[in-house]
Protein backbone atom coordinates (compact mmCIF):
# COMPACT_ATOMS: atom_id res chain seq x y z
CA UNK A 1 0.00 0.00 0.00
CA UNK A 2 3.09 2.48 1.10
CA UNK A 3 4.16 1.29 -2.60
CA UNK A 4 1.38 2.77 -4.06
CA UNK A 5 0.83 5.55 -1.92
CA UNK A 6 4.63 6.94 -2.70
CA UNK A 7 4.03 5.86 -6.53
CA UNK A 8 0.90 8.01 -6.60
CA UNK A 9 2.91 10.87 -5.06
CA UNK A 10 6.04 10.72 -7.33
CA UNK A 11 3.23 10.96 -10.77
CA UNK A 12 1.59 14.06 -9.10
CA UNK A 13 4.78 15.53 -8.61
CA UNK A 14 5.26 15.30 -12.46
CA UNK A 15 2.13 15.77 -13.88
CA UNK A 16 1.64 18.38 -10.76
CA UNK A 17 4.88 19.92 -9.82
CA UNK A 18 4.78 21.96 -7.11
CA UNK A 19 6.49 25.75 -6.97
CA UNK A 20 8.60 26.95 -4.15
CA UNK A 21 6.61 29.10 -1.75
CA UNK A 22 9.53 31.58 -1.68
CA UNK A 23 10.35 32.28 -4.76
CA UNK A 24 7.64 30.48 -7.37
CA UNK A 25 10.00 28.57 -8.62
CA UNK A 26 9.82 25.03 -9.88
CA UNK A 27 10.82 22.13 -6.87
CA UNK A 28 13.05 19.48 -8.49
CA UNK A 29 14.52 16.32 -6.83
CA UNK A 30 14.18 16.41 -2.96
CA UNK A 31 13.03 19.32 -2.07
CA UNK A 32 10.22 20.33 0.01
CA UNK A 33 8.26 23.70 -0.12
CA UNK A 34 10.96 25.72 -0.59
CA UNK A 35 14.05 25.32 -3.08
CA UNK A 36 17.50 24.91 -2.08
CA UNK A 37 18.51 28.72 -2.98
CA UNK A 38 15.72 29.64 -0.79
CA UNK A 39 16.23 27.58 2.46
CA UNK A 40 19.81 28.69 2.27
CA UNK A 41 18.39 32.33 1.95
CA UNK A 42 16.04 32.62 4.88
CA UNK A 43 16.20 36.04 6.60
CA UNK A 44 16.52 34.70 10.08
CA UNK A 45 16.71 37.26 12.66
CA UNK A 46 18.97 35.83 15.22
CA UNK A 47 17.28 36.80 17.95
CA UNK A 48 16.89 33.65 20.41
CA UNK A 49 20.10 34.64 22.66
CA UNK A 50 19.80 38.49 22.14
CA UNK A 51 18.37 40.22 25.37
CA UNK A 52 16.31 43.43 24.00
CA UNK A 53 15.78 42.12 20.44
CA UNK A 54 13.47 43.86 18.15
CA UNK A 55 10.62 41.36 19.02
CA UNK A 56 11.35 42.28 22.58
CA UNK A 57 11.19 46.12 21.95
CA UNK A 58 8.28 46.19 19.82
CA UNK A 59 6.34 44.68 23.02
CA UNK A 60 8.32 46.59 25.90
CA UNK A 61 6.16 48.43 28.06
CA UNK A 62 3.17 46.58 26.54
CA UNK A 63 3.07 43.61 28.57
CA UNK A 64 5.52 41.82 31.45
CA UNK A 65 7.62 39.24 29.74
CA UNK A 66 10.57 37.14 30.44
CA UNK A 67 12.11 36.53 27.05
CA UNK A 68 10.60 36.98 23.16
CA UNK A 69 12.40 36.66 19.83
CA UNK A 70 11.26 35.57 16.27
CA UNK A 71 12.99 33.73 13.91
CA UNK A 72 12.64 35.26 10.65
CA UNK A 73 12.01 38.81 9.39
CA UNK A 74 8.97 39.13 7.27
CA UNK A 75 8.72 42.09 4.59
CA UNK A 76 6.08 42.25 1.51
CA UNK A 77 7.44 39.92 -1.12
CA UNK A 78 10.26 37.81 0.85
CA UNK A 79 10.78 34.35 1.70
CA UNK A 80 9.30 34.70 4.69
CA UNK A 81 5.89 36.31 3.43
CA UNK A 82 5.79 33.26 1.06
CA UNK A 83 5.98 30.79 4.07
CA UNK A 84 3.61 32.05 6.12
CA UNK A 85 1.04 32.89 3.43
CA UNK A 86 1.91 29.32 2.17
CA UNK A 87 0.87 28.08 5.71
CA UNK A 88 -1.55 30.15 6.22
CA UNK A 89 -3.79 30.44 2.90
CA UNK A 90 -2.35 27.15 1.10
CA UNK A 91 -2.82 24.27 3.74
CA UNK A 92 0.91 23.85 4.07
CA UNK A 93 0.62 21.96 7.54
CA UNK A 94 3.88 20.28 6.91
CA UNK A 95 5.71 22.99 6.35
CA UNK A 96 4.27 24.44 9.70
CA UNK A 97 5.56 22.16 11.44
CA UNK A 98 9.08 21.82 10.25
CA UNK A 99 9.02 25.70 10.44
CA UNK A 100 8.15 25.18 13.92
CA UNK A 101 11.02 22.68 14.66
CA UNK A 102 13.32 25.37 13.56
CA UNK A 103 11.56 27.62 15.55
CA UNK A 104 12.13 25.21 18.42
CA UNK A 105 16.38 24.59 17.72
CA UNK A 106 16.40 28.28 17.74
CA UNK A 107 14.78 28.61 20.71
CA UNK A 108 17.06 25.72 22.89
CA UNK A 109 20.11 26.97 21.22
CA UNK A 110 19.49 30.62 23.10
CA UNK A 111 18.87 28.81 26.86
CA UNK A 112 16.45 31.91 27.51
CA UNK A 113 13.43 29.78 27.48
CA UNK A 114 14.56 26.65 29.22
CA UNK A 115 12.17 26.61 31.96
CA UNK A 116 8.90 27.12 29.74
CA UNK A 117 6.26 24.75 31.79
CA UNK A 118 3.46 24.92 28.87
CA UNK A 119 3.38 26.01 25.08
CA UNK A 120 0.30 27.78 24.40
CA UNK A 121 -0.93 29.19 20.94
CA UNK A 122 -2.55 32.12 20.24
CA UNK A 123 -5.95 30.78 19.59
CA UNK A 124 -8.47 31.27 16.61
CA UNK A 125 -11.80 31.64 17.33
CA UNK A 126 -13.85 28.76 16.36
CA UNK A 127 -15.37 29.97 13.31
CA UNK A 128 -11.84 30.81 11.61
CA UNK A 129 -10.38 27.36 12.89
CA UNK A 130 -13.07 25.13 10.94
CA UNK A 131 -13.08 27.86 7.91
CA UNK A 132 -9.54 27.38 7.73
CA UNK A 133 -9.06 23.59 9.07
CA UNK A 134 -6.35 24.41 11.52
CA UNK A 135 -4.66 26.50 13.77
CA UNK A 136 -1.18 27.92 11.98
CA UNK A 137 -0.02 28.53 15.52
CA UNK A 138 -0.76 25.22 16.73
CA UNK A 139 1.82 23.93 13.69
CA UNK A 140 4.36 25.73 15.25
CA UNK A 141 3.41 24.64 18.69
CA UNK A 142 3.65 20.88 17.82
CA UNK A 143 6.89 21.71 15.93
CA UNK A 144 8.90 23.55 18.49
CA UNK A 145 7.61 20.62 21.26
CA UNK A 146 9.20 17.90 19.15
CA UNK A 147 12.22 19.72 19.57
CA UNK A 148 12.06 20.93 23.21
CA UNK A 149 9.62 18.41 24.55
CA UNK A 150 7.25 20.83 26.37
CA UNK A 151 4.08 20.59 26.39
CA UNK A 152 1.04 22.49 24.51
CA UNK A 153 -2.43 23.52 25.78
CA UNK A 154 -4.75 24.28 23.50
CA UNK A 155 -8.03 24.21 26.10
CA UNK A 156 -6.70 26.90 28.42
CA UNK A 157 -7.51 30.27 26.19
CA UNK A 158 -10.20 30.78 23.52
CA UNK A 159 -10.49 33.49 21.48
CA UNK A 160 -14.26 33.95 22.21
CA UNK A 161 -15.05 37.08 19.60
CA UNK A 162 -14.71 36.87 15.77
CA UNK A 163 -12.28 39.54 14.63
CA UNK A 164 -12.25 40.96 11.12
CA UNK A 165 -8.56 40.48 10.00
CA UNK A 166 -6.01 42.24 11.46
CA UNK A 167 -3.73 42.47 7.68
CA UNK A 168 -4.95 46.27 6.75
CA UNK A 169 -5.29 48.01 9.83
CA UNK A 170 -3.49 50.49 11.70
CA UNK A 171 -1.99 50.59 15.19
CA UNK A 172 -5.25 51.98 16.84
CA UNK A 173 -6.86 49.96 14.38
CA UNK A 174 -5.58 46.29 15.53
CA UNK A 175 -5.70 47.21 19.50
CA UNK A 176 -9.53 48.27 18.99
CA UNK A 177 -10.09 45.18 16.82
CA UNK A 178 -9.18 42.80 19.75
CA UNK A 179 -10.15 44.37 22.80
CA UNK A 180 -11.14 41.42 25.01
CA UNK A 181 -11.52 39.03 22.06
CA UNK A 182 -9.48 36.21 24.59
CA UNK A 183 -10.59 34.52 27.60
CA UNK A 184 -9.00 32.37 29.69
CA UNK A 185 -11.11 29.48 30.57
CA UNK A 186 -9.01 26.90 32.40
CA UNK A 187 -7.22 29.38 35.23
CA UNK A 188 -5.84 26.29 37.20
CA UNK A 189 -4.19 24.91 34.75
CA UNK A 190 -1.37 27.63 34.30
CA UNK A 191 -1.54 28.92 37.59
CA UNK A 192 2.14 29.43 38.73
CA UNK A 193 3.50 28.66 34.98
CA UNK A 194 5.92 29.85 32.54
CA UNK A 195 4.08 29.69 29.20
CA UNK A 196 5.58 30.50 25.88
CA UNK A 197 2.70 31.99 23.60
CA UNK A 198 3.37 31.70 20.35
CA UNK A 199 2.61 33.20 16.77
CA UNK A 200 2.90 33.27 13.11
CA UNK A 201 3.60 36.81 12.64
CA UNK A 202 3.92 39.55 15.21
CA UNK A 203 3.23 42.95 13.59
CA UNK A 204 2.19 45.69 15.78
CA UNK A 205 1.92 43.23 18.56
CA UNK A 206 -1.80 44.22 19.55
CA UNK A 207 -3.08 40.05 19.22
CA UNK A 208 -0.09 38.97 21.29
CA UNK A 209 -0.27 41.45 24.03
CA UNK A 210 -3.80 41.20 24.32
CA UNK A 211 -3.50 37.56 24.58
CA UNK A 212 -0.41 37.47 26.97
CA UNK A 213 -2.45 39.78 29.74
CA UNK A 214 -5.07 37.63 29.79
CA UNK A 215 -3.08 34.62 30.96
CA UNK A 216 -1.13 37.34 32.80
CA UNK A 217 -4.36 37.33 35.16
CA UNK A 218 -3.91 34.64 36.41
CA UNK A 219 -2.31 33.99 39.72
CA UNK A 220 1.86 33.35 39.31
CA UNK A 221 2.07 33.21 35.30
CA UNK A 222 4.76 34.25 33.74
CA UNK A 223 5.12 34.77 30.00
CA UNK A 224 7.76 34.68 27.14
CA UNK A 225 6.90 34.76 23.69
CA UNK A 226 7.96 32.98 20.51
CA UNK A 227 6.71 33.95 16.65
CA UNK A 228 7.41 32.15 13.42
CA UNK A 229 7.82 35.81 11.93
CA UNK A 230 8.28 39.47 13.14
CA UNK A 231 7.09 42.16 10.13
CA UNK A 232 8.57 45.18 9.32
CA UNK A 233 11.87 45.01 11.57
Amino acid sequence: MSFLINALRDLLSVLLPKKCCGCGTFLEGDERDLCTHCLAHLPLTHYGAVTNNATELRLMGRIHFEAATSLMHFYKGNIAQGIVHAIKYYGEEDLGFRMGRLLGHDLAASHRFDDIDIVIPVPLHKKKERERGYNQSLLLCRGIADICKWPIATDVIIRHIYTESQTHKDRKGRIDNISNAFEVIKPDAIAGKHILLVDDVITTGSTIAECADRILEVEETRISIASLTIAGS
